[in-house]
């Protein structure tokens, strides 16, 4: 009980291990393991200093900093993870939709696979422009 009190006061205040550290984390076990075949001492030091650097954001003060920093890093992932999102998409419904692009808004635009000359509708520019299908 005692230990877990100070455990609490230790941890209290602290940012802790958010999206980022977890990340930084797993990519320092795959570049540890990567440098087991390759035994590299470049790799090996820069093991070390994410493993610095995850330790620092995790046991940092500075909340607001460290949030930052962490929503950057989900903003710059959810565009990778949606272009990842979006290819799986594109391969889910290739029998039934095609995948367009607006010319006005470069938003990609899910349509029916129906043959022939079609006029669409933007529905966050309400462009209008027409495809072939």
């Amino acid at each position: 009980m005692r230990f877990r009190n100070h455990f609490w006061k230790f941890w209290s205040g602290r940012n802790g291990a958010d999206q980022l550290y977890q990340c930084m984390m797993w990519t320092c076990l795959g570049l540890l393991l990567l440098n087991m075949f390759l035994n590299s001492f470049v790799i090996y030091l820069l093991e070390i200093a994410l493993l610095g650097w995850a330790t620092y954001r995790a046991m940092s003060r500075n909340l607001y900093r460290r949030q930052q920093e962490n929503q950057a890093f989900l903003r710059f992932f959810s565009r990778i993870g949606g272009w990842f999102k979006l290819c799986g998409n594109r391969w889910r419904d290739r029998k039934t939709h095609i995948y367009k692009k607006c010319p006005k808004c470069k938003n990609t635009l899910r349509l029916p696979k129906i043959k022939g000359s079609h006029t669409v509708c933007c529905p966050c520019c309400s462009n209008r422009f027409s495809i072939d299908v």
